[in-house]
């Protein structure tokens, strides 16, 4: 019996994984293929030129740049909102 509820337990904590790494591999493709389609223009050979690799590196680069400096600016708004929900209010009007 206890190992009926321990499953039943560990059932929305796996679902919980599945949905994320979804999510993960959703951001992931949409971001392969924005940098693809933003550098790669030269189909005539098998492998990419160097001025392609270097943009695909500097677009990736770019978005992962981007996606941290988005959290940490959430997470900042986040701790300001808990702390005293006025400050935030004053902050995000400056």
């Amino acid at each position: 019996m206890a190992a009926l509820q321990q499953g039943t337990q560990q059932m929305p904590q796996i679902e919980d994984i599945v949905k994320q790494q979804r999510e993960f591999i959703s951001q992931y493709n949409k971001l392969v293929e924005s940098c693809f389609n933003d550098c790669v223009n030269d189909y005539t050979s098998r492998s990419l030129l160097k001025s392609e690799t270097t943009c695909s590196t500097n677009c990736v680069e770019k978005s992962l740049k981007k996606t941290q400096r988005i959290s940490e600016r959430f997470l900042e708004h986040q701790m300001m909102g808990s702390q005293d929900p006025n400050a935030a209010v004053q902050a995000l009007t400056k």
